[in-house]
């Protein structure tokens, strides 16, 4: 799996994060990953499906 950061969240606690959108077996998925610098750990904070309710069909903008 391979993926894009489609938003930053340089100011999240106690990391920096970071949204993640990657596709496996074609399906998209969104990955919230915090990252500690020092220890170089990134930690997976959460996964889902995005739901065309709350994206547009490229699954990285948000509905307004």
């Amino acid at each position: 799996m391979k993926g894009e950061i489609i938003e930053d969240y340089p100011h999240n606690a106690p990391f920096p994060s970071c949204l993640i959108l990657g596709y496996v077996e074609d399906k998209p998925y969104h990955v919230v990953v915090s990252f500690d610098e020092t220890l170089e750990i990134a930690y997976i904070i959460t996964a889902y499906e995005p739901s065309l309710d709350k994206f547009e069909p490229d699954f990285k903008t948000r509905r307004r």
